[in-house]
Parts: C-alpha cells; sequence; structure tokens
C-alpha cells in the first residue's frame, strides 16, 4: 500500500462537504483513484464491486449511517480501511471498536487529514507512546474536534477501557485515546497506577476513599465511586496503606 498511491473511497450526503474533502485528497500524492458516494447503500454498492483501500465516510447519512455501513465492512473477508469524517465527537467510542484507522472532525484542516492517510498507510497503528526518560511526567497527546492537546500523567484520577481504546478521566474532563488499558497499566504502574477492576485502572494518589458494604468494595475518586473486583481489592488496600504511610 505504501508504494502505490491509496484507491479511495469518500461517503457524505452533504454535497459540499463531499467535494471540500475530494478536493483536498487529490492534493495528496498518496492518494490515486477516488470514488464518491452520497449516501450508505451507494457506498456499499461500490464497495462490493471494487477493490478499494480506504473509505473516508460521515457518519450521519440517509438509508445505511456510517456506523452500520463499518458494520457490513467488518464482515468482508479483505476489507477497506475506515476514517471516520464527521461533525460529530459522540460517536467516537463506537467508530473505534469496530477498528476504524481514524476520526477526523469537521471541518477539515489538510494537516489533519494528512496524518490520517499516514495512519492508513501505517495501517492505523497508535502512535508510540514516549520513553519513560523522555519525561519524568508522561505526556499524552488526545484529539477533540480537530484540536490536539497534551495531557499530563499526574492530571490522570484514573482510566477505563474501551475495548481496545482507554478513557483518560482528568477532574471535570475526560479524554479517549488509542493506547489499550493493559499497556498504560504496565507503563503506569511505577508511577502509582493499578488495576482495580478489569476495566479500570486508579491512581493511587487521587483516591480519596474506600469502602466495603456486604462484600463490595469501592473507592471514590473526586466525584466517582469505582467499583473494586474481589481479586483486587487486598492488594489494593495494602498498595493504599503503604502510600499513606510513605506521604
Amino acid at each position: 500500500m505504501a508504494d502505490s498511491p491509496l484507491r479511495a473511497l469518500v461517503a457524505d450526503d452533504e454535497e459540499p462537504a463531499l467535494a471540500e474533502l475530494v478536493y483536498l485528497l487529490n492534493q495528496d500524492p498518496r492518494i490515486g483513484e477516488i470514488r464518491t458516494a452520497s449516501n450508505g447503500p451507494d457506498a456499499l454498492k461500490i464497495l462490493q464491486a471494487s477493490d478499494l483501500d480506504v473509505v473516508f465516510c460521515d457518519i450521519k447519512m440517509p438509508g445505511l449511517d456510517g456506523i452500520d455501513l463499518a458494520k457490513v465492512l467488518s464482515k468482508f473477508a479483505s476489507r477497506p480501511q475506515i476514517v471516520f469524517v464527521t461533525a460529530y465527537d459522540e460517536h467516537a467510542v463506537a467508530a473505534f471498536e469496530l477498528e476504524a484507522t481514524d476520526y477526523v472532525m469537521k471541518p477539515v484542516r489538510p494537516e489533519r487529514l494528512s496524518q490520517a492517510i499516514q495512519r492508513v498507510i501505517s495501517h492505523g497503528a497508535p502512535p508510540a507512546l514516549p520513553s519513560p526518560e523522555e519525561t519524568d511526567d508522561e505526556v499524552i497527546a488526545v484529539e477533540l474536534a480537530g484540536v490536539t492537546r497534551f495531557v499530563q500523567r499526574s492530571t490522570v484520577r484514573y482510566v477505563e477501557a474501551q475495548g481496545d481504546y482507554a478513557r483518560l478521566h482528568t477532574g471535570q474532563n475526560s479524554h479517549l485515546v488509542r493506547i489499550p488499558l493493559s499497556t498504560l497499566e504496565e507503563r503506569w504502574r511505577d508511577a502509582g497506577f493499578t488495576r482495580i477492576h478489569r476495566s479500570t485502572l486508579v491512581a493511587l494518589q487521587h483516591v480519596d476513599e474506600m469502602r466495603v458494604d456486604g462484600g463490595r468494595c469501592a473507592v471514590r475518586v473526586g466525584e466517582d465511586w469505582l467499583p473494586v473486583s474481589r481479586r483486587h481489592t487486598r492488594e489494593l488496600r495494602d498498595l493504599l496503606v503503604r502510600s499513606t504511610s510513605l506521604r
């Protein structure tokens, strides 16, 4: 794929948005053939008849929306990669669960689209985490509405798994990142993060209270109560006692 231009399909029911995206893609030498569709059913017909590399797809379309189209494509023996291009960020989790390569917010910036194309060429590989030697307080780059922000590890109170991705909770905000929870668990263990549930990682320094009621354990982190699985309860209690004695 990296040696030849990508064959692409652009699907969007809004003609101005479709024309703009086609124009931007035509400016990139990594893109070759471009097909277009104004709705989900037409896009599916093209994909069934053509061997394409990537679909740049709006989410809200008549007949068959982008999420449903991606679900159909997931059943293909050889499916093209999916890049969602949308004005709505609330579908990001569903998109990542469908193994979308990228999720680009409208209005599309050329540099952001270029990054998405590179991810397609790299088969959607997530960005590498910086090594511990690079910084004492690791920084994670996250995107929201097309804007890249940098979240310091020390501000993260807890992390929730969402498929192969993770949601970082930092006080009033949360950020979805393309990093598995297991990777963060291993990477952040020495920074005071520990697993309390199969889907939750918590920063010990941000635990305000631990409560056991009827055999069920939970911890309070700010305004949130997080369940602790039985297998992690004793280890968590020991870690909290140890960390408190060291303060």
